[in-house]
């Protein structure tokens, strides 16, 4: 069963990416997309504060993104994948309740739940490199509870 917090980010993804369609106008729309895909969620508060955190800082995630892919131009990454690195850069940066190897395992998943075969590798790769240069201060090889000083 999926967490609420994945659900969340699906609904997420799904408004992102048909906000893009819209070049980016009006208004989205979290609301029908969480009814659509995570009719489950019942609190819309974690989706309603990383839709609002994503687009907030869209314009710098983007340069980050280009930066750590510049092989990659962003307009060459398909929509789907732009919106997946764009949740996960969002919450590695300036999430502080989601450690960073959360925010890439979740975001791998959603790539390969919604991208094509090598979408895992690519987000997984560009989101590491993100987590390593601006998360560079962290010990990464704490067990995740340890990060969250979660006692046992």
């Amino acid at each position: 069963m999926a967490s609420y917090r994945h659900l969340a980010r699906i609904a997420v993804l799904q408004t992102l990416f048909a906000h893009e369609f819209r070049d980016l106008k009006g208004e989205p729309d979290l609301d029908s997309n969480i009814r659509e895909f995570a009719s489950k969620l019942k609190d819309k508060t974690f989706a309603q504060e990383l839709l609002a955190g994503v687009l907030k800082e869209l314009t710098e995630l983007r340069r980050i993104i280009q930066e750590e892919a510049p092989e990659w131009p962003i307009e060459r990454i398909a929509p789907i994948d732009r919106a997946v690195l764009e949740i996960g850069a969002y919450e590695i940066i300036h999430s502080k309740d989601v450690p960073p190897i959360v925010a890439i395992n979740e975001a791998v998943d959603l790539a390969k739940g919604f991208g094509d075969l090598n979408s895992g590798k690519f987000i997984n790769g560009v989101l590491s490199t993100i987590m390593h240069k601006y998360r560079k201060n962290e010990d990464f090889t704490k067990p995740i509870s340890e990060s969250l000083n979660i006692v046992p």
